[in-house]
């Protein structure tokens, strides 16, 4: 017995150390098995179900070959608000004119000034926040805005996946394309178009390189390049991957206006980007959206400049691009893909934010939020003063004040309001550039105070006329 139970002792440490060693080799081999399929998922990064071509226009086409960038494309009809951005879903009932169950909510209802500050055009009707890029092409057809103004073709450029239709009106080229739908009618032009941006617009289908598709944008960036020196410049020929990573959603993120009866989209950059630079050029084309209703001042409506307030701000300058926040990496298996969710960065801190900056979700949004605070509350007091400065000038048209009188306070109206509405239609509340946007807001009270002395120097010099 305790000869047997001493030979079962010593064979059990060479049982044991041969179970071991077929375990270790099963794992091992696992792992290699693994590291296998990834490589292999990692050398195939997508299967050719379909074959795509520069005029497959439908996205779901696409997503039979992307699936996982075409389940975050469609994840954009989400509603979801940030403490200042975003919207919440507002029901309404369906009419045959706007069949839409759901809206956002009303900005015009949220601050009853912006309706004073563009009284007699058509954005005192109908102002809404943004809603996800899925909801871009039906909010605007159905705007209000449609009702009280005939507005172009042109609009169809940031809100619709126009690239194919540019070529197809331009029989394969986009910009004679784009000339077209410039000058039709909005209602003409709709018809063209039956989605909103898409796969098509900012890759190239045979290669999925990024690409910008919209004339109006290689124009401006060459017109931008020629004024800092460099001439011929052709953004998909001479721009970086990681700049395009910016200038694909810059195509539409911009200020822009309508030049001449042609209705041209213009992008106003060939003084610069910043909002100084493009009021100069502004003032040298002698352009005005309208006339303002309450003071007959030619004023100006800023649309989303995004692009051009992000390029005066630290991100930019870091060489940190749009989609680095807005749509940044995530892992999917041994693939790496850009979320193509598209949407506010305080929504997806771990993935947006955390990659660069090593502090908890709570700090970051923290800093963010308090950073829009002191924003949101410049923002006020430079609408107040403009509120003050319109009265004035109000006031003074109904004292019987001449043109030739009022021209120095109106000229001030123009650039106050400008400056402001600069920031206000820019919706990331002061983040993209915090110090360039203080100083915007910072001189557009300035101009309300010049534009008030302006006003009460007239009562001081001339009485007025009864």
């Amino acid at each position: 017995m305790t000869e047997r139970r001493e030979r079962r002792w010593r064979l059990s440490p060479l049982l044991l150390t041969a179970a071991l060693a077929a375990v270790v080799a099963v794992a091992v081999a696992a792992l290699l098995v693994n590291i296998f399929q990834r490589k292999t998922e990692a050398r195939n990064p997508f299967y050719r179900v379909v074959e795509l071509t520069d005029d497959t226009v439908d996205p779901a086409i696409w997503g039979k070959n992307f699936p996982q960038q075409y389940d975050g494309y469609r994840r954009t009809v989400d509603q979801v608000r940030t403490h200042y951005g975003g919207s919440e879903a507002v029901p309404r009932t369906p009419t045959q004119a706007d069949p839409r169950s759901v809206v956002a909510q009303s900005k015009l209802e949220a601050d009853p000034r912006l309706k004073t500050m563009w009284a007699g055009y058509a954005f005192a009707k109908d102002f809404r926040e943004d809603r996800g890029h899925a909801y871009m092409l039906d909010d605007q057809t159905y705007t209000e805005r449609q009702i009280v103004a005939k507005q172009p073709g042109t609009c169809l450029n940031c809100h619709a996946s126009t690239y194919a239709a540019y070529k197809k009106l331009g029989d394969g080229d986009i910009v004679k394309g784009f000339e077209r739908m410039n000058q039709m009618p909005y209602a003409e032009a709709r018809k063209l178009v039956a989605h909103p941006v898409a796969c098509i617009d900012c890759h190239a289908p045979d290669t999925m390189q990024l690409r910008v598709t919209r004339p109006a944008f290689i124009e401006g960036m060459r017109a931008l390049k020629a004024g800092q020196g460099s001439r011929d410049y052709d953004v998909n020929r001479d721009a970086t991957r990681q700049e395009m990573r910016a200038f694909v959603c810059g195509q539409c993120h911009v200020e822009y206006y309508f030049k001449g009866p042609e209705k041209r989209l213009v992008y106003p950059w060939a003084r610069g980007l910043q909002v100084d630079d493009i009021l100069a050029y502004y003032d040298a084309e002698k352009f005005k959206d309208w006339t303002h209703a309450d003071t007959g001042a030619p004023v100006l409506k800023a649309q989303h400049p995004e692009f051009e307030m992000w390029n005066q701000g630290i991100h930019a300058r870091s060489g940190v691009a749009c989609a680095d926040c807005h749509m940044p990496y995530r892992r999917v298996g041994a693939l790496k893909i850009s979320d193509h969710h598209v949407r506010s960065p305080l929504l997806n801190v771990n993935n947006a934010c955390q990659t660069c900056h090593k502090w908890s979700e709570d700090e970051l949004k923290l800093r963010v939020e308090t950073i829009q605070h002191r924003h949101f509350a410049l923002r006020n007091r430079a609408m107040d003063a403009l509120m003050a400065l319109i009265a004035d000038i109000k006031s003074a048209v109904a004292a019987g004040r001449s043109d030739a009188e009022l021209a120095t306070a109106r000229d001030f109206q123009r650039k106050a309001q400008f400056y402001l509405d600069f920031v206000e239609a820019e919706n990331s509340t002061g983040f993209h550039a915090p110090q360039e946007a203080a100083r915007v807001l910072g001189d557009s009270i300035d101009f309300s105070r010049q534009g008030q002395i302006a006003v009460r120097e007239l009562h001081v010099a001339t009485p007025a006329r009864r």
